[in-house]
Order: C-alpha cells, then sequence, then structure tokens
C-alpha cells in the first residue's frame, strides 16, 4: 500500500462534498501537470491511502482522509470545449489526461499547513517543501502514521 497526498480547492471539491457524494466517491478531475498524472496512471492503486488536503484557501492543510477507489481511465474534461481543464490535443483514441476516483472515508479536523510544519517526522514531507505546487505528492508510511496519530485516526 503506498500514500498520498491529494490538493483541493475546497470552493470546487471539498471534503464535505466528497462525503455527501454518492457512495462517497468523485473523480478526481482536472490533473494537468504530467507528473501527478504519472502518479495516478502509474503507481497509484486502489486502496491506496489518501489524505485529502484542502489548497488555495484562507486555512489551507488536511481535511479528511480517502482512499483510491478505482484504475485510472481518461478525464472526461480534455474533450469537453466548455470545461476549464479542455485540450485541444486530446482525442478519445490517444487521452493525454488521466484520472482516479477517491472514496472519502472521514472528515478530520483541519491539520493546518503551520501545524504540519512544526512536526519533525514531517520535515521531509514534499508537500511542505518549497516551490512545491504539485497538486498530487507521495507521502511515506512513517509521514502517514504521524498524521494519523496527530488527527487521532486508526490506522
Amino acid at each position: 500500500m503506498q500514500y498520498w497526498l491529494m490538493k483541493s480547492e475546497p470552493d470546487e471539491t471539498s471534503i464535505d462534498d466528497v462525503l455527501a457524494a454518492p457512495d462517497a466517491i468523485v473523480p478526481w478531475v482536472g490533473v494537468r501537470n504530467y507528473q501527478a498524472r504519472n502518479f495516478m496512471r502509474d503507481r497509484m492503486r486502489i486502496g491506496d491511502g489518501v489524505l485529502f488536503y484542502h489548497s488555495s484557501c484562507a486555512r489551507p492543510g488536511i481535511a479528511g482522509v480517502a482512499e483510491v477507489a478505482s484504475t485510472p481511465y481518461p478525464d472526461p474534461t480534455q474533450f469537453d470545449s466548455r470545461s476549464p481543464y479542455f485540450d485541444p490535443a486530446a482525442t478519445l483514441e490517444h487521452p493525454r489526461w488521466m484520472l482516479i476516483d477517491i472514496w472519502a472515508t472521514k472528515k478530520t479536523r483541519l491539520m493546518t499547513l503551520p501545524e504540519l510544519r512544526e512536526h519533525p517526522d514531517l520535515a521531509d514531507m514534499q508537500v511542505l517543501r518549497r516551490g512545491n505546487r504539485l497538486s498530487i505528492t507521495p507521502v511515506t508510511p512513517a509521514e502517514w502514521r504521524c498524521i494519523m496519530r496527530e488527527l487521532d485516526v486508526p490506522t
């Protein structure tokens, strides 16, 4: 099993939105970074743990826990000319962008970015590195356990 941190802007898709969705599952649409796409396409597996992170908001941080709920498949927004995620170079025969479904398992208290920075065990966490802008980053098992302890979530 692997672990991931996935960023979402709460005004677009929040942990509450996912929990309110049928079966608490949503497709993770709109990823337009090749490295993040490759994580979904090549490395993420059903059952992998996900830290649901609210970004680009007044109080960014981990807002919930989720799991990868599907294998990768083409992101339909790349084909929709009305979508902000439209990609004119993508075709049905040769999609450029993939997505996975995410199943929200628990809303947690907000573990803010400053709080994450306070923990020595999280000092090397990719989301805390200067200049990191990736919407999906790997999380080590030790980082996962530390965060689960802090959020009082059984592992």
